[in-house]
């Protein structure tokens, strides 16, 4: 399928792994030119080789912490009128609510609500003058369900779900879309640190926690970043754009409703 967006900008935040770079090799097939985002320059580089690759084009690198005034500066200078935005950040380690301080909070609070809603104000008015723009927030599963020890990251990624319900229905006319993608476990760095943490910490084997966590999803595996990345390049396209305020939970099933 084309997705009608080749030639277009994006800013892809937090993608030399995981999630992010799924989604910036996914925009890369189908023709949009890149601004890719991260704090390791060796994983930058690779991912904008990898991007060169499949596409031809280089995109722009920018190392900084998109949390920071001066990493969203530096990725609004280095493409100052996206069409596509695609908001991914890190979430805080997982830890018990009642060890959470005050700085901690905020530091949550910053990274997963308040920076991706920065970021929109700073470019939702050019996409709204241009009659057209794609807002993909990743933020989590847990929006949707409680996961023990996330209590902040759901916190803040469900006050950004919440926030953007209406803006999302304000910008509509203008063929502005704002989304959401819920992961759930995803064969990533993030998933494996994870397994390891509880490996040691329970004093079990890896392959043992690895089974356990299989063992709640349906479709009997873990996501792979290039399939979240089509969902998110999908999102971004022509072909989306009455699909707006929606939160597309992508879990293998793992959470279990109705609707």
């Amino acid at each position: 399928m084309d997705l009608g967006i080749a030639g277009r900008k994006a800013i892809v935040c937090a993608s030399s792994r995981g999630l992010g770079r799924g989604c910036a090799l996914a925009l890369a097939e189908a023709g949009v030119h890149l601004t890719i985002n991260g704090r390791d320059e060796k994983a930058l580089e690779e991912t904008a080789q990898a991007i060169k690759k499949l596409s031809g084009h280089s995109p722009h690198i920018v190392r900084a912490d998109v949390s920071s005034k001066e990493g969203q500066a530096a990725l609004l200078k280095a493409c100052p009128d996206p069409d596509i935005l695609v908001n991914n950040n890190g979430g805080p380690p997982p830890k018990n609510f009642r060890e959470i301080d005050r700085d901690a909070l905020l530091d949550g609070v910053v990274q997963n609500m308040v920076t991706p809603i920065e970021l929109i104000q700073a470019v939702i008015n050019t996409m709204i003058e241009r009659k057209f723009g794609r807002i993909i927030n990743i933020t989590s599963s847990s929006v949707r369900t409680p996961l023990q020890g996330l209590d902040l990251s759901s916190g803040a990624r469900a006050g950004l779900t919440g926030f953007l319900a209406g803006v999302a229905r304000e910008v509509a006319p203008d063929n502005v879309t704002i989304n959401a993608i819920l992961p759930g476990m995803f064969d990533t760095d993030r998933i494996k640190s994870m397994v390891a943490k509880q490996s040691q910490s329970r004093n079990v084997s890896e392959e043992t926690v690895r089974n356990e966590r299989l063992a709640t999803i349906p479709a009997g595996r873990f996501g792979t970043p290039e399939e979240f990345g089509k969902m998110c390049a999908f999102l971004a396209s022509i072909h989306a754009g009455f699909i707006t305020g929606q939160n597309i939970l992508m879990d293998g099933g793992a959470f279990r409703s109705s609707y």
